[in-house]
């Protein structure tokens, strides 16, 4: 179960980010999840849309420079130490995770996480083989 990630390069620069903003609200582009990791010249917006073509499409052909990169999404409980649990999973397995962030959800007592790993398919077979509830794109930032 992958979910479709977009990352976006973007000059870190005043006003940039909110022109990334409109072109997917111009392209009615619902974001559903979103981080940013920046350097000193650019940055890197990941997010997850409710329409991947849609977004490429939109950021394309404003001129942005936009690639589709597969994720896993997970449900945990949202109580100390569920996190450290799926982590414990992964690295028991010999999986690397290069990057992870969490979402914000709608649901009391829920903690979505979106993870990148090197490699998706053991990843999703280990974390399914222990019982981490997995998610769709759809399903982040639901009730």
């Amino acid at each position: 179960m992958l979910i479709d990630q977009i990352s976006v390069f973007i000059e870190n620069k005043t006003g940039r980010l909110a022109e990334v903003m409109q072109v997917l609200n111009n392209g009615g582009v619902d974001i559903r999840a979103m981080t940013i990791a920046d350097t000193a010249d650019f940055g890197i917006m990941r997010i997850i849309a409710d329409d991947t073509e849609k977004a490429i499409s939109a950021l394309k052909n404003d001129g942005f420079t936009a690639a589709v990169t597969k994720v896993i999404a997970f449900t945990i409980p949202d109580v100390s130490g569920s996190l450290y649990k799926v982590m414990d999973i992964i690295n028991d397995n010999g999986i690397n995770i290069d990057y992870l962030y969490s979402v914000m959800g709608k649901t009391a007592g829920r903690a979505d996480i979106v993870i990148r790993v090197e490699d998706t398919e053991k990843a999703v077979k280990v974390l399914q083989d222990n019982n981490v509830q997995l998610i769709t794109g759809a399903e982040l930032c639901r009730d």
